[in-house]
């Protein structure tokens, strides 16, 4: 198989209200809509994340976010309005759990431990 992209998706059981919120996760609207009920944030041209309105599977996802500076981050979030948990030491990488308003998993994670 010869991939030329990867999108991560999460379901929500408000697309309005995710938008917003994932708006504020990215620090930008999203990219696309390519059909109704489905946006797209594309980050470069290998990678991107969407987010499905669909309620049966809203809330049991997880996303995983690599970032460079989680402080910076979590600061920069904590200033948009959305609840940012403590940053937390694990094996091999520095991560801080969100969740969206569905309960999703949202996670931040720096390579190494700060």
């Amino acid at each position: 198989m010869a991939l030329t992209a990867i999108y991560a998706q999460l379901s929500c059981s408000d697309l309005g209200r995710s938008v917003v919120w994932f708006t504020n996760v990215f620090a930008r609207q999203p990219d696309a809509q390519p059909m109704s009920g489905l946006v797209e944030w594309h980050h470069g041209t290998q990678a991107g994340f969407q987010l499905f309105e669909d309620t049966e599977h809203a809330g049991k996802g997880t996303l995983t976010l690599m970032v460079d500076d989680i402080t910076g981050e979590r600061e920069r979030l904590m200033a948009g309005g959305i609840q940012a948990n403590r940053i937390e030491a694990a094996d091999y990488t520095t991560i801080m759990r969100l969740r969206d308003p569905d309960g999703n998993l949202v996670v931040l994670a720096q390579p190494g431990r700060t």
